[in-house]
């Protein structure tokens, strides 16, 4: 029975229940809802709005775990319902849908069980199921059915369509390219794969992972003496690896972009739990990609390219709803989101449309584990298959396969039926689980894959891919009674590990998970046999393939293309208008100040935040490089930035490549690296729109050579990565919007003192100088910058980088000039150029100005030199250094020129020969704030936005620090060391799936 409650804001709380509750229980349920009434009706007339009865919520999840701590028995679902006025209310048919009255069936779910299918027509049931099979595949399954002697199960070949799809097995990247009629010799997997074999620096684990791992320092671990019960905090050192990774959810956030963007954060935040026998992640990044959000009628550039139908959801509604899911499922775990980057873009010219209509949502992250379980394990014949996390549900069902193809290619059925949901305080839970178990002396995880696409089906299978193993499902969780078996073997619901662990090691693990409340399920074991079964309670396999059938002999893909010369409009402009230019480029979402984002997510959980976002006294965020440390006292840590030129990539695939890792690099450069660029390793993300016209597979390829070839030049690796290959959206009336190729590098490297990070922020020292450091060696050139988006072109000419072994001669002198202390400031030049750079070093300090003369630096006019993205940095150094600055660049023969110092009236003023121009930094600083303001009002209410918008210029914070405050524990009669009683004594409560408890234990 369901039973209504009411609350104070007019909220429903639907709650069901498998018999009459006690009245006591009635009034715990209502204290429990906020002092709710229970309502003595078996329906409500009247329009709601409340979730779809098909999926549980995590909320309701939650809450009917709460009332079960409660002591109240008997209750299985909990849902509010919203009032709304009439039919026409506005919601989400992705989550939610309108219910004319509520009564007895709202949780009612008419489908029963389905049987097991044996397939007849392997071709239809592929396109009805949106299985994205290519005929190769389906041939290849018809070559299984002749091996086993009977037709494939609909389990069978759905968990063969998710394994092996474009999205698990990235079969382009490790297909043959034939381009002009010529084979290339290597794929694009090999071709990255090089960096790594030729440049292996401090590597240890590439492409056969979760993650890459790379040698990192000894630090000290603190954590509890004994996991399995209440204990003291102990430190011990430990030999660390650094890990790095970056994933994109982009089809899931198209179609439903808060779950989409909060489950490819959860999914990523795995991968890092995953890598070898399991590791921590620390810190997160996010991207964000789409087309236009038009919400500002006076910007030009938005409306050459005509607003579509969109197909789920507008442009703006996805990045605050996508950025909401992404910080939502960070603030919920526990993981601080430290970097990240913004672009929206949309042209149309020579009969084409791009845009970022099927978005971008990448979510990525640094992590560190023990050097001890860096690799996974070896399988045995007993082995126990774990699974930890919550139950299966009706979620995510094809989301490898359908995300494999261009949004819009099926029906929004099976699209809706491929979203998935997120539960980060579940997944909390199962992190806790695999924390402890590798922070103890002996690891009893012998190997550890997360759930994600294709659920247990392809977790599991890479579990016991070496040795076979049979699943039991009857010791599968199940959530909803109505899953067949195809649903229960294949389904997303996210929050889960699958674990191996050697049977003597089960009640242990046992015990750690029951104090963590996570839920573990022993759920099979290795067999030996080298099959892959799951068997039902009667007895029967809905799916039993040998490991090779699955993933051994899937055809080879090959990509045949030709080379097309695309010419775009060159960019037109004139000196006269440079401070229109200006005003126009700052208020682009790449450019402009990304506030809305950063305020709504936590950036110091951890207590290991050395450099986040948020600068100077205004905190404005304007810091380009992530870092944290790696223990509580230590000085080192790790770094993390991001990259990425597609509209460069546009006119010349090679440059957008090139420019991606430099901007990457130019961007990490400001944190002292252990081993300078030999330290940094990358992800490489590309999203391509393949197959979606002529030369788009062609224009890969030389993507891909291009950051092969500059990577090995520098001498760094890309251990990792991924792609998604599908970037189209189709609109029903046949016309289709092409993503631009992009590829988003992702940086990341052992830091050597993290109180040496620069700041982008000018300091307030009138005896400095700003010196310009050009690293590309290239003429300044504006096609795919900012300010050529800002004229609604692309323009032909792009600059790139010329000389990979002076970009990394300039990176290794302004990391000696880090180590040495001699920047007191610095900020890289990339979107908006030269000025953007200037300006944004002027921003946070709300006093005083620059003073700026370019006639020492080459260019043909003033306004390329001011809005040219060639790569390169801008340093603040101390006047009277100058000549050690000198002195070092000289040696490293880096180039540099002084091209400023500070002033005392608050403008940018800016001299080329005889033409110089005043700008007006509060002015420009406004412009630049207003695009964060306008995507603000739409996720804050009661004029919070408006408010903040017109007050976050007049609170300068200054930190003032007591005189005889030395920072040191020392001070307080404490032992550093922290191994030593201290006679201090405090409990740390917890409750289940909460975070921040350590940082709280070391203070």
């Amino acid at each position: 029975m369901i039973i209504f409650f009411k609350n104070p804001s007019g909220t429903i709380v639907a709650t069901e229940t498998v018999s009459k509750l006690q009245a006591e229980d009635v009034k715990k349920l209502s204290w429990l809802y906020g002092n709710a009434t229970a309502l003595d009706q078996e329906s409500l007339e009247g329009f709601f709005v409340g979730p779809r009865r098909e999926m549980i919520t995590p909320w309701s999840t939650n809450a009917v775990e709460i009332t079960q701590n409660m002591g109240l028995k008997g209750i299985s679902r909990i849902e509010e319902y919203f009032p709304v006025a009439n039919a026409d209310a506005e919601y989400d048919p992705m989550l939610q849908r309108l219910y004319k009255g509520l009564d007895q069936k709202i949780f009612t779910v008419d489908i029963k069980p389905q049987p097991i299918l044996f397939i007849e027509d392997l071709e239809s049931y592929n396109e009805q199921e949106g299985l994205a099979l290519s005929k190769e595949e389906i041939d290849y399954l018809h070559k299984v059915e002749g091996e086993l002697g009977r037709k494939l199960t609909d389990s069978e070949v759905f968990g063969f369509a998710q394994i092996n799809s474009e999205h698990c097995r990235h079969k382009i990247f490790g297909g043959k390219f034939i381009i002009d009629g010529k084979e290339m010799e290597s794929s694009l997997f090999s071709l990255i794969k090089k960096t790594t074999q030729e440049n292996p620096n401090r590597i240890l684990s590439a492409y056969k992972d979760n993650v890459a791992f790379a040698q990192g320092p000894v630090v000290e671990q603190f954590a509890p003496a004994d996991h399995s019960t209440s204990d003291w905090f102990i430190i011990k050192n430990i030999e660390t690896v650094i890990s790095l990774k970056a994933e994109t959810h982009n089809f899931p956030t198209t179609v439903e972009p808060f779950n989409g963007a909060s489950t490819g954060t959860g999914g990523e935040i795995r991968d890092r739990m995953g890598g070898g026998t399991g590791s921590w992640p620390i810190a997160g990044t996010a991207v964000y990609m789409t087309s236009y959000p038009r919400n500002d009628e006076s910007r030009s550039w938005e409306k050459p390219m005509k607003e579509r139908q969109w197909l789920y959801q507008t442009p703006e509604q996805i990045l605050i709803k996508a950025s909401n899911g992404a910080s939502d499922f960070g603030n919920k775990f526990g993981q601080p989101l430290i970097c990240g980057s913004l672009l929206t873009f949309e042209h149309q010219e020579n009969g084409e449309q791009y845009g970022y209509d099927k978005v971008i949502m990448l979510a990525g992250g640094v992590g560190y584990g023990t050097k001890r379980d860096c690799i996974k394990g070896t399988p045995k014949k007993g082995n126990k298959i774990v699974v930890l996390g919550g139950d299966n549900y009706r979620i995510g069902l094809g989301g490898g396969s359908v995300s494999s193809v261009e949004t819009g290619r099926y029906s929004s059925g099976i699209e809706l039926n491929a979203v998935q949901r997120a539960n980060a305080e579940m997944q909390k839970r199962a992190y806790n689980v695999t924390r402890a178990l590798c922070e103890e002396d002996t690891n009893p995880i012998v190997s550890i894959h997360d759930h994600g696409s294709a659920g247990h089906v392809n977790c599991l299978s890479e579990l016991v891919e070496e040795c076979g193993g049979l699943i039991d499902m009857s010791k599968l969780p199940v959530g909803d009674k109505t899953l067949s078996s195809k649903e229960i073997i294949a389904n997303e619901s996210q929050e889960r590990m699958g674990l191996l662990i050697d049977e003597k090691h089960i009640e242990h693990v046992r015990k750690i998970a029951e104090r963590e409340r996570a839920p573990m399920y022993v759920v099979g074991e290795t067999t030996g046999d080298a099959r892959f079964a799951f068997e039902q309670a009667d007895g029967v396999r809905p799916f039993d393939l040998a490991v090779s059938q699955m993933f051994g002999s899937s055809p080879k893909t090959y990509m045949v293309d030709e080379t097309v010369e695309r010419k775009y409009e060159n960019v037109t402009y004139t000196d006269d208008k440079i401070e229109e230019y200006l005003g126009n480029v700052l208020q682009l979402e790449a450019v402009a100040c990304k506030d809305w984002l950063t305020n709504k997510v936590d950036r110091s959980v951890t207590g290991k935040i050395a450099r986040q976002q948020c600068q100077g006294k205004l905190q404005l965020p304007l810091s380009d490089c992530g870092v944290v440390a790696l223990d509580y006292r230590g000085k080192k840590g790790i770094a993390t930035a991001i990259g990425h030129a597609p509209q460069a990539g546009l006119a010349d695939p090679a440059a957008g490549s090139v420019l991606s890792v430099a901007e990457s690099l130019t961007n990490i450069v400001f944190a002292p690296l252990a081993q300078r660029l030999k330290t940094v390793s990358l992800s490489a993300n590309w999203m391509w729109p393949c197959r979606a016209q002529k030369g788009e597979d062609a224009r890969l390829y030389s993507g891909v050579k291009a950051l092969s070839d500059f990577c090995l030049e520098l001498g760094i690796n890309v251990p990792t990565g991924k792609d998604s290959l599908s970037m189209t959206q189709k609109y029903p009336d046949g016309s289709k919007v092409i993503s631009p190729g992009t590829v988003i590098v992702s940086s990341g490297g052992e830091v050597s003192d993290i109180r040496k990070v620069v700041s982008p922020v000018l300091a307030d020292r009138k005896d400095s100088v700003l010196i310009h450091i050009d690293f590309s060696f290239d003429q300044q050139r504006l096609g795919g910058s900012a300010l050529a988006q800002s004229l609604d072109r692309i323009g032909s000419d792009v600059p790139t980088v010329k000389n990979a072994e002076y970009f990394a001669d300039a990176f290794n002198a302004v990391q000696k000039l880090i180590d040495k202390r001699l920047i007191l400031a610095g900020h890289d030049i990339s979107a908006g150029g030269l000025v953007v750079t200037l300006l944004e070093m002027c921003f946070a300090n709300p006093q005083g100005g620059l003073e700026v003369s370019l006639d020492k630096l080459v260019g043909k006019d003033l306004t390329s030199m001011l809005f040219a993205e060639n790569p390169g940095v801008v340093l603040q150094v101390e006047s009277k250094k100058l000549d050690a600055v000198s002195s070092y660049l000289d040696e490293a023969g880096v180039g540099f020129a002084v091209i400023g110092r500070p002033a005392d009236a608050r403008t940018l003023y800016i001299r080329r020969g005889k033409k110089d121009i005043t700008i007006d930094i509060d002015k420009m600083r406004d412009l630049w704030y207003k695009t964060s303001y306008l995507l603000d009002r739409k996720q804050s209410f009661n004029g919070c936005a408006d408010k903040r918008y017109k007050n976050y210029a007049k609170v300068p914070m200054d930190i003032k620090i007591a005189y005889n405050f030395t920072g040191k524990l020392s001070q307080f009669g404490l032992d550093p060391d922290r191994r030593t009683p201290s006679g201090i004594k405090a409990a740390i409560i917890r409750e289940k799936g909460t975070n921040g408890e350590r940082e709280m234990a070391y203070t």
